[in-house]
């Protein structure tokens, strides 16, 4: 049986923070990322670790009349690049593009920069990619492993959702962790939306069904279910996700209208074994990159839009409620270089 919780904004900035999940849940206190700069001067703040490894690893390279672009150098420029968790592929193709136009050259820092940037530009580019919300109530589901922020990446998602005017459920789908309850009800509690919530251990099948129910029940445009968080090589886990995708479709008369695969940034290669796992399992139709203003592998977004054909569909950038965007090839590969 599930239950369900009337929104209410909670004035209560003494609530404890949650374990069970890397990230912890919302508190007044939280950075917000400020938009200076825009989008450019998100990505610039949040890919800070990432930008500041990249640059001053670049940097060294550089003597003050230049370097000469040859073998040597290019063995370097690979071996710093590969530092951000990129890959060998991406780190070849950027090494392979500044050869194709420097060999032979003596270059400054800013040429090589330059070379880099536009060619992590081309890499990361989509098609514009946003949230697919069709007749509502929309459904999306969250996939992903523990710790992976998961569940704070569902509040930061739902915020922006109704920060845009959207009426949202949360369902709370990962019935074997209490944590995990207690975390998804205090964002829903922060952002005044309602919540389904299913006693621990319950069915996450019958706790999903709850939730479009409850959706169409109250004129909601949107429904966000996480899901008991799981390894990618737990095929009986990955059963249940198929079970819940079954009980949506047959509830709301056609499939999820998203999957989103939370992905952590600082598990650097790793993310690429759970983009895989997934997206063969669930049936993932986007990408939510967490973490990133927490590691200096800001990189590995590179492998994951190469070898797979999901779209980034946003970035997390910090703690605060309104730390995550949209994300963006071109802000994204500026602000990975900028200075």
């Amino acid at each position: 049986m599930a239950f369900w919780r009337s929104k209410k904004k909670s004035d209560d900035s003494s609530t404890p923070n949650t374990p069970g999940d890397s990230n912890s849940a919302p508190s007044d206190d939280s950075p917000e990322t400020a938009d200076t700069g825009g989008l450019f001067g998100r990505f610039r703040s949040g890919l800070e670790k990432t930008r500041r490894t990249l640059n001053t690893d670049i940097r060294d390279l550089f003597k003050d009349e230049g370097r000469l672009v040859d073998d040597e150098f290019l063995g370097e420029l690979f071996a710093k690049l590969i530092r951000t968790d990129m890959g060998a592929g991406p780190a070849e193709e950027l090494r392979d593009e500044v050869a194709k136009q420097y060999r032979g050259r003596k270059v400054q820092l800013n040429d090589v920069i330059e070379s880099i940037t536009e060619q992590t530009r081309t890499m990361l580019r989509q098609d514009e990619a946003p949230l697919n919300l069709g007749d509502p109530p929309s459904v999306i589901l969250v996939v992903g492993v523990n710790g992976s922020g998961k569940t704070t990446s569902i509040g930061k998602v739902a915020h922006f959702l109704t920060t845009s005017g959207k009426k949202v459920v949360l369902g709370a789908g990962d019935t074997f962790r209490a944590a995990a309850v207690q975390q998804l009800t205090i964002w829903s509690e922060r952002i005044g939306c309602d919540i389904v919530t299913g006693k621990q251990g319950a069915d996450p099948a019958s706790v999903a069904f709850q939730t479009v129910d409850k959706a169409l029940q109250s004129g909601a445009d949107v429904a966000i279910i996480d899901t008991a968080g799981r390894l990618q090589t737990q095929s009986n886990l990955m059963q249940e996700l198929e079970k819940i995708r079954r009980v949506v479709e047959k509830k709301l008369g056609r499939e999820p209208d998203e999957v989103l695969l939370v992905l952590d940034a600082t598990a650097g290669q790793n993310a690429l074994s759970q983009a895989k796992g997934f997206s063969e399992a669930a049936g993932c139709t986007g990408i939510v990159l967490a973490k990133l203003d927490g590691s200096a592998r800001g990189g590995v977004i590179l492998p994951i839009r190469r070898q797979f054909s999901l779209p980034v569909k946003f970035v997390g950038l910090g703690e605060g409620i309104e730390d995550i965007a949209k994300f963006d090839a071109d802000s994204f590969a500026k602000a990975l270089f900028a200075d």
